[in-house]
């Protein structure tokens, strides 16, 4: 019995454009070929609806928002704002409001590595083979909720680091449940030797830890944690950590699995999920036709299990990347010294070689 689920796609800035559209194409796929009904809708946001609108989410995009089941997005940002801090709209408050309109106080982003690209990534094959991590990243509080102040004089600034019990035990229970499926360890990453805002979030964590006694727990600090990921990755199972040394970290992590390329991530409430990859909009090398697509289309992947609960459709569509992958194909960006020129393709190519695999 096929499902009926509406999906508002956001191409967002930059490469983010070029990439959704395959990520769209493989769940228009999957919906044909599993009899399901998939309607799509578009929405604007970041610096494309700051051009055309003066806001970087406009009310209309966040009112098909609400009415939708899930959102696939690409990327945001342009280097117009890079360039310029002093700027007051920017793209990345469109991102911020619609994680908090929305509720979606929890980012899961999963790093396994396909054995295919083990020589993609610059960290010895060793160390990386057989990684498989799952991040938890908090979302609505931290220093990209706090309080800004800057003096009149401009020579100081400072932002507000703050979180509330709340925030911490609903990811954390989110985390746990996953470990429990999984291979039974959390490892919670904090700077509760210096920040007073870590202090409670290991509190709260020790806490929640009660309630799965079945679930080894590691506590750990953030500039350890970020040298153990590189040292031994395969030590870390579920990861679940605040909305500031989450970003960092998996975008660390990236490098496991070869490139940001290929990274997916699913930020999530109790209602609407939110898909999209970690890459930016990487304007350097928009409208070249060579951006990795194949972030967006396991964020499809990703859309199907958590959102739809569609286990086996989103297992089709990572068995489809990893036999093109196995088939030697290659974007630039996880292309290496072993990898033949012929096999080296565009957005276009790769992403039509999944939809070929799919099929």
């Amino acid at each position: 019995m096929g499902v009926d689920k509406k999906i508002l796609v956001i191409p967002g800035d930059g490469i983010g454009q070029e990439v959704t559209a395959w990520g769209q194409k493989v769940l228009m796929t999957i919906a044909e070929n599993y009899k399901h009904n998939f309607s799509f809708d578009e929405g604007i946001m970041g610096h494309v609806a700051i051009e055309a609108t003066g806001n970087p989410l406009p009310d209309e995009t966040l009112e098909k928002a609400r009415k939708s089941d899930a959102i696939l997005f690409g990327a945001i940002g342009h280097a117009k704002y890079d360039n310029d801090p002093t700027l007051k709209v920017r793209p990345e408050q469109g991102l911020l409001k619609i994680r908090k309109e929305l509720g979606l106080y929890a980012n899961l982003r999963p790093i396994k590595l396909f054995d295919e690209l083990l020589e993609a990534s610059s960290i010895k094959p060793e160390i990386l083979s057989g990684a498989d991590i799952l991040f938890f990243r908090e979302l609505t509080g931290d220093v990209y909720f706090g309080e800004k102040k800057r003096t009149e004089d401009r020579n100081t600034a400072s932002d507000l680091m703050i979180y509330h019990r709340y925030e911490v035990e609903r990811i954390a229970r989110k985390a746990y449940e996953a470990a429990r499926s999984r291979r039974k360890k959390l490892c919670s990453v904090d700077k509760a030797n210096v920040l007073e805002a870590s202090r409670l979030w290991r509190e709260v964590v020790q806490e929640v830890a009660k309630e799965y006694p079945d679930v080894e727990t590691e506590h750990m600090f953030i500039d350890n944690a970020a040298m153990q990921l590189i040292k031994d990755p395969k030590r870390f199972d579920v990861v679940l950590t605040g909305n500031l040394f989450g970003d960092i970290l998996t975008d660390e992590a990236s490098q496991i699995a070869g490139s940001m390329g290929m990274l997916a991530s699913a930020s999530v409430g109790d209602s609407t999920g939110f898909y999209e990859p970690i890459h930016g909009s990487a304007h350097d090398i928009a409208g070249k036709g060579i951006a990795n697509p194949l972030a967006s289309i396991l964020s499809a992947a990703l859309m199907l299990d958590i959102s739809f609960g569609l286990k086996t459709e989103s297992l089709r569509v990572i068995k489809a990347v990893e036999t093109t992958l196995k088939q030697g194909y290659r974007t630039m960006d996880i292309a290496n010294k072993h990898t033949e020129n012929h096999l080296v393709m565009g957005t276009e190519a790769m992403g039509a070689k999944v939809l070929e695999n799919l099929s």
